[in-house]
């Protein structure tokens, strides 16, 4: 862990080269299973939607760890790599099941007319990644829809639909010519036999959605989760997250046991603030080249500002 005072702004052309990121912020981005640490009920909770077959909504701050559970629960169990659906206030339901490149197909048979060629739809065909979820197969597959609250108003009642049947209709392929059409599954080159445009899965994928809490979702929709509320965490519970991701036990240096305190103490105080800001500002005041005195907390103010303040 170091800081590194890489930018000077004096003009003077220098080679660059930088320590190591955090753990995080490496890449290839590697599974945040191992160290997370689940908080009591959550367990309980995971057993429950995967034994009944129900997705499963957390709802918590940001940096709380919501969508750290899936990397966990698949790791654990040997679900393969999670599938992700990032919720913005434009996504569609139809857009997470499948996609088609109808402009690309057109360009190609307009390229290749008179040659008497056939024109495959598969290459302009792709699974998205709740399209994938619900292929059949021999264990379920993992799959995060992030920030749902984010969402349009009638994402939660359509998606509710799809998942209620556990099966979907590409309607180019149910009306095709072929009967069988080899379609690209998400995140991968590999593809799956989809018979008459029907997708129907086998078992019933292991689904995360998370929520901010910014907003409330349908009694009908409510109904069909299994819901758990992710604590306020505590000053022990932070220390261990910061051990588990950083290797360093700030319980016995005052300075950074002290950071951990004060963040703590502005979240009970309704402050919004998020984990993984802590764990930036342990980071960099940690290393043995950390600035000090007013800098230290001019950076310390930067790195842990209320998100609410905008």
């Amino acid at each position: 862990m170091t800081w590194g005072s890489y930018y000077r702004g004096d003009g003077v052309r220098r080679e660059l080269a930088l320590d190591a990121p955090p753990p995080w912020r490496q890449f290839p981005r590697r599974s945040a299973s191992v160290p997370f640490e689940p908080p009591e009920g959550l367990a309980a909770a995971v057993n429950a939607a995967l034994s009944l077959r129900r997705p499963l909504l957390i709802t918590g701050t940001p940096g709380s760890g919501k969508s750290t559970v899936i990397e966990s629960v698949a790791g654990e169990l040997g679900l393969g790599p999670v599938l992700r659906w990032h919720i913005t206030s434009r996504s569609e339901l139809g857009d997470a099941l499948y996609r088609y490149d109808v402009l690309g197909r057109i360009h190609e048979q307009q390229l290749s007319q008179g040659n008497g060629s056939a024109h495959d739809i598969a290459p302009f065909l792709q699974l998205g990644p709740l399209g994938t979820s619900l292929l059949p197969s021999a264990r379920p597959r993992a799959l995060l829809i992030d920030e749902l609250d984010k969402s349009d108003l009638d994402l939660p009642s359509d998606l509710l639909q799809v998942l209620e049947r556990g099966e979907f209709e590409i309607p180019e392929l149910a009306r095709y010519s072929r009967k069988e059409v080899e379609v690209r599954i998400w995140g991968s080159e590999d593809t799956h036999r989809v018979v008459r445009g029907r997708v129907q899965c086998a078992e019933f994928p292991f689904i995360v959605m998370t929520s901010n809490g910014d907003r409330d979702f349908p009694a009908a929709f409510l109904r069909r989760c299994i819901r758990f509320i992710m604590p306020k965490p505590d000053a022990e519970a932070i220390r261990q997250v910061v051990l588990a991701h950083l290797g360093l036990d700030v319980t016995g240096v005052t300075a950074l046991s002290g950071i951990v305190d004060a963040f703590v103490n502005r979240i009970d105080a309704g402050e919004s603030l998020a984990v993984d800001q802590l764990l930036n500002a342990i980071f960099v005041l940690a290393g043995d080249n950390a600035p000090h005195g007013a800098s230290r907390q001019e950076l310390l103010q930067m790195l842990l500002q209320d998100l609410a303040s905008g």
